[in-house]
């Protein structure tokens, strides 16, 4: 595995069309919306949780799952979780100093968790365990700060909550003619962007490497067009980009506000990608102002997507220093 050294920067958009990117259990699951601009909101929690999704599908152990541990389908809290890393000499780890043992299974945790070297996370470790006449005991508890973090995501554009009512298939209850009522909210359509950093710092004590981010990267895409929920189907990734830096502790910031989204069509009246363009002059510019602190750019885009560069459409791939990606990734 390869360290993770350069800071990086990811925008990353994607659409839905008549579906529910992230309701909200506290307001009848409604689609999450900004009152004041009308941009619908999209958790960075269900994003990662797209991530993990994708990646324990695909073979990789994440730590961060519903695991259950018995025949009556109790879920494992995060201190069983924690227990499933315990080395498998437990005479060995009886003898080590409280320090020791967590450094064990810290070290095995880190190893074998992809969302933990990406993510981060709190773990308590409150464990008696025992093994035939072999028992150890391990307290305390482990905090990895995640090296890739996202803000709370944000549609570029107004959106139209659309409410449907219908019938269910079965009664209320026995002995009723009438089946109950079914009620849902959608948006006709929403372009939702995600700004994230990965912070070499934090990386180093996640044991962060280079091919993590690759895996990251493909789980965004893939699992975003993956996810075939009743309430997600229909998301469909549209860019991701990334900016890696040579200088320690330098980023550009805020990609999501450089990048606009421009349309001759009412905003709430967008419902698919042809009716508008992703206007990056201020994305470049900035790009521009940096490129002495800048190793690579990097992409992914749909080729349904449209970008404006100076009044002028463009191809992502035409630009000094982009390069596209996905068949690196993808």
């Amino acid at each position: 595995m390869t360290e993770f050294k350069n800071r990086t920067e990811l925008l990353f958009l994607y659409d839905i069309e008549n579906a529910n990117p992230n309701g909200d259990p506290n307001d009848e699951n409604k689609p999450r919306i900004d009152e004041e601009t009308g941009k619908n909101i999209v958790t960075d929690v269900r994003l990662k949780r797209t991530v993990r999704d994708y990646l324990f599908e695909n073979g990789n152990d994440i730590f961060v799952q519903e695991k259950v541990y018995d025949d009556e389908g109790h879920i494992q809290d995060a201190k069983l979780r924690a227990a499933d890393y315990l080395p498998d000499d437990l005479e060995k780890l009886a003898l080590m100093s409280a320090e020791q043992q967590k450094k064990a299974i810290s070290n095995n945790i880190l190893k074998d968790c992809i969302d933990v070297r990406l993510f981060g996370a709190t773990i308590p470790l409150d464990l008696k365990v025992k093994k035939g006449k072999k028992a150890a005991s391990v307290s305390g508890s482990l905090t990895y700060t995640g090296p890739v973090q996202f803000r709370v995501g944000k549609s570029l554009h107004s959106v139209n909550l659309q409410f449907f009512k219908g019938t269910g298939a079965f009664a209320s209850k026995p002995g009723v003619t009438k089946k109950t009522f079914r009620e849902e909210y959608m948006l006709s359509y929403s372009l939702i962007g995600f700004y994230g950093i990965a912070n070499e710092n934090a990386g180093k004590h996640t044991k962060l490497a280079l091919e993590d981010i690759k895996s990251l990267k493909k789980a965004l895409w893939n699992g975003t067009k993956g996810l075939i929920s009743r309430s997600k189907f229909g998301q469909m990734p549209r860019l991701l980009l990334s900016i890696a830096y040579n200088e320690p502790d330098f980023f550009i910031g805020e990609l999501d506000n450089l990048v606009h989204l421009e349309s001759e069509v009412i905003d709430t009246k967008i419902r698919r990608p042809e009716d508008y363009v992703i206007d990056i002059s201020e994305l470049v510019g900035k790009i521009e102002k940096a490129k002495d602190k800048i190793q690579s750019i990097s992409f992914i885009a749909d080729e349904k997507i449209q970008f404006r560069l100076n009044g002028e459409k463009v191809d992502l791939a035409s630009l000094n220093g982009f390069k596209d990606e996905s068949t690196e990734v993808l």
